[in-house]
Order: structure tokens, then C-alpha cells, then sequence
């Protein structure tokens, strides 16, 4: 995406302030330039890989899509299936394989392999039983697309990002985790709700850990522009902090309730992963929440910790960190997910 150079004009004398609105990230590379067509790879073929493939297909959002799994027979199936809808897709090369071959020079790699996330079970509590799994399939991946992205899905997203950056040695900027992305969704789909309005006109979003410790940015939601919080204080509305919390407690308890009434999730994840890849490789430059490294940001220190933030992102994976305003308890409910997540990554001995 080419800068017209009309954002110059905000800044005197032709400065770029733009410079302003995002921190980067520590360890970021630079993009590599290429011709060649678009291609994304996602790893597992369970509920969510196909409902993120599926998604990809028919916004044709890249031009060759490949499928890895070790199940070899619904590999195939799922495979043969997809491309017998070729009639009614936009045109995309579809393949698959258990070798990793097929993902050779990938744009994006999307890994949802995993294990299942059981009702009721925490998703740090997956940790163990899909960090083996990890050790296996990203140095492999990494190597035969080096200068992909890498979009991490499965669960716990936050610490399974922070072991994908680890275990692939790429720079930072090209290592994301799926986040909080649609939890955001949700929370403004709750919001709009509650006020009646359209949910494409409520910007609010969830940071910090896509799980438990998630911290609700009340004091940035606005709705068509106008900051809901601060205009309600202003028109003396008197609202309940009850109803925040349980709006949010909605939220966090919204994958379970799904998993507990059909047993897994999928659609949901599967358009806002599509969303995500849609954002990356047109190279759109929009905020999205997702897991970043965050060392250094928002007050965060103590180690190397990936967490979601409004983050820009483009064809280089994470292009910089809104330097949005979040109130002094916010910062602190921030930090204290900052080290959630940190006390089980520093058992990792990673």
C-alpha cells in the first residue's frame, strides 16, 4: 500500500506524525520483496483449520491454499471436498499433504494444530499437551518459508506465540497469535446490543490474555466516534459497574459455552482468522487485537511476554502498537496478565 502523502499535512512543516500513533516492537525486520502469488498454509484440519480454509476460499483472499495434518485419510477428504466446490469458489490452487513440503514458500502459515480444549479446562491448562506438538511442526514450517508470517491459533494462543517466535527464530514483527481478536468481536457485538446500535459502529477492545485474566478497555469504547463512558458522565447517565463486569464475564465465558453446547469452536474463529489474513496479505494496515510481543509496552517489563494490543498490521506481519490511552487501572489489570502468562512461560525452560 503506497502513501499518498496526504497524513504528512497533520504535522508542521511536513513532519510525519504517524510515527505518534504506533510504538514499534522490539526485534522487528524489514519485508523482503516479491511477485509471485499469494499462498497460505494451515496446519490441522480439525473444526477450526477448516473453518479458516473454508472462510479463506470464498473471499479468495490468497491465491494457492495448503493443508497439513497427520491424518492422512480426512486430510484427503477434506482436500477433495473443497475442491469440489471449485464451480462455486473463486479460482485458488488447493493442496494437501502430511509432508511439510507442501507449505514451501508460504505468505502466511496458519497453525491451529492441538489438541482439543476439553469443557471447563482453562486453556492454559492445554499448555503441556500441545507444547510437544509445537517442537515438532514450527521449525520444519519456519524452514521451508522463512520469510512468511507466522499466525498462531491454537490454545493457549498467547504462550504458544511466545514458543512459535522461540522455536522459528524469526524477527518478531512476523510472529503473531490470534489473541484476542475475536473476543474484541464479541465484546462489540455485547455493547451494540445492550445499546441498540450496529456493531461495525462500537470500537472497543479486549487486551491482554486471550483467556482468564483478559483485561476490558472500557475507558476506549466509543460508539459512532462519541467516547460512551466519559459522554455518559458528561449527560450525568448514571450506569452500574456490575454491568461492565458481567458484559466482560460474557465474553470470557463465551468459547466454553460454545464448546460445552456443540463441543468445539469454529465459525466464529474461522472469520476472524480470515479476517486477520485478509488484513496481512493486502497489506491493509488496520488495528487488530492481537498477541504481540509486548515487552516494553503499555509499562510491561519482566520478560519477553506476548499478549494482545491494538496492533497495526500489514504484509510484514506487525506493522506497529497503537499508543492508545488506557486509564491507571486498566495499566495495572494489563501488567497483572502480562504476568500471568509470564509465570507459566518461565516454566517452559524455553
Amino acid at each position: 500500500m503506497q502513501n499518498n502523502g496526504s497524513s504528512l499535512a497533520f504535522g508542521p512543516g511536513g513532519l510525519d506524525i504517524a510515527q505518534s500513533f504506533f510504538k514499534p516492537i522490539h526485534g522487528a525486520s524489514p519485508l523482503p520483496t516479491t511477485n509471485r502469488n499469494t499462498k497460505i498454509s494451515v496446519v490441522g484440519v480439525g473444526n477450526v483449520g477448516m473453518a479458516i480454509a473454508q472462510t479463506i476460499l470464498t473471499q479468495h483472499i490468497a491465491d494457492e491454499i495448503a493443508l497439513v495434518d497427520i491424518n492422512s485419510d480426512k486430510l484427503r477428504g477434506e482436500m477433495l471436498d473443497l475442491q469440489h466446490a471449485a464451480a462455486f469458489l473463486p479460482r485458488t490452487i488447493i493442496s494437501a499433504s502430511v509432508d511439510y513440503s507442501v507449505t514451501n514458500d508460504s505468505d502466511l502459515i496458519i497453525v491451529t494444530a492441538g489438541a482439543r480444549q476439553i469443557h471447563g479446562e482453562s486453556r492454559l491448562n492445554l499448555l503441556q499437551r500441545n507444547l510437544a506438538l509445537f517442537s515438532k511442526i514450527i521449525q520444519p514450517l519456519s524452514a521451508r518459508s522463512p520469510t512468511a508470517v507466522l499466525l498462531i491459533v491454537s490454545n493457549p494462543v498467547d504462550v504458544l506465540t511466545y514458543v512459535a517466535w522461540k522455536l522459528s527464530g524469526f524477527p518478531a514483527n512476523r510472529v503473531i497469535g490470534s489473541g484476542t481478536n475475536l473476543d474484541s468481536s464479541q465484546f462489540r457485538f455485547l455493547i451494540a446490543d445492550h445499546l441498540n446500535v450496529n456493531a461495525q459502529d462500537v470500537q472497543a477492545y479486549i487486551m491482554g490474555e486471550h483467556g482468564d485474566s483478559s483485561v476490558a478497555l472500557w475507558s476506549g469504547i466509543s460508539v459512532g466516534g462519541v467516547p460512551m463512558l466519559s459522554f455518559l458522565e458528561r449527560q450525568q447517565i448514571a450506569y452500574e459497574k456490575q454491568t461492565l463486569e458481567k458484559i466482560h464475564k460474557e465474553v470470557i465465558q463465551g468459547a466454553y459455552e460454545v464448546i460445552g453446547l456443540k463441543g468445539y469452536t469454529s465459525w466464529a474463529i474461522g472469520c476472524s482468522v480470515a479476517n486477520l489474513a485478509w488484513t496481512i496479505l493486502r497489506d491493509q494496515h488496520r488495528v487488530h487485537p492481537v498477541s504481540v510481543l509486548a515487552k516494553g509496552l503499555y509499562g510491561i517489563d519482566g520478560g519477553d511476554v506476548f499478549l494482545s494490543l491494538p496492533t497495526q498490521l500489514g504484509r510484514n506481519g506487525v506493522l506497529g502498537v497503537t499508543n492508545l490511552y488506557i486509564s491507571d487501572e486498566e495499566s495495572q489489570q494489563l501488567q497483572k496478565s502480562a504476568m500471568t502468562i509470564l509465570e507459566v512461560q518461565n516454566q517452559l525452560g524455553i
